[in-house]
């Protein structure tokens, strides 16, 4: 489990993988919101819960990171851990974060996920999940 970035000529492409679609989605997650932060730099102290349906995996990862900045954008925080639970077409998850707070050095601040590049597939070992986030 781990994330990356991959090249993309105006935004950040962004990549999760995971040994499930969850895993990978959360990863996502955390390479979303690493472009934002030091995600090391504090300690979560509130937790957000979003949940949604949506039966196509690829648009399920859309809405998923984009679920996430709306809610990071509306409290004024900032993510770092997430746990992603899925029952068919039905999607649950929790983000774990903490209000911006002076001395916390800004990133770039990513707009949203699209639909740019936007795949989720089986691979070897696991799952991979990836598009591109608007900054």
């Amino acid at each position: 489990m781990y994330y990356d970035y991959f090249q993309h000529d105006a935004d950040i492409g962004v990549i999760g993988r995971g040994v499930s679609v969850e895993e990978a989605f959360t990863q996502a997650a955390v390479a979303t919101f690493a472009i934002m932060a030091d995600l090391t730099a504090f300690n979560p102290i509130q937790t957000v819960q979003v949940q949604f349906e949506e039966a196509d995996v690829e648009l399920a990862l859309a809405t998923w990171l984009n679920l996430l900045l709306g809610e990071a954008h509306q409290a004024g925080l900032v993510f770092s851990r997430f746990r992603l639970q899925r029952d068919g077409d039905r999607w649950k998850g929790e983000a774990d974060g903490a209000p911006w707070q002076a001395g916390m050095e800004p990133g770039v601040e990513v707009k949203g996920a699209t639909l740019t590049m936007l795949r989720v597939e089986k691979k070897n070992a696991g799952w991979e999940a990836r598009c591109v986030v608007d900054v």
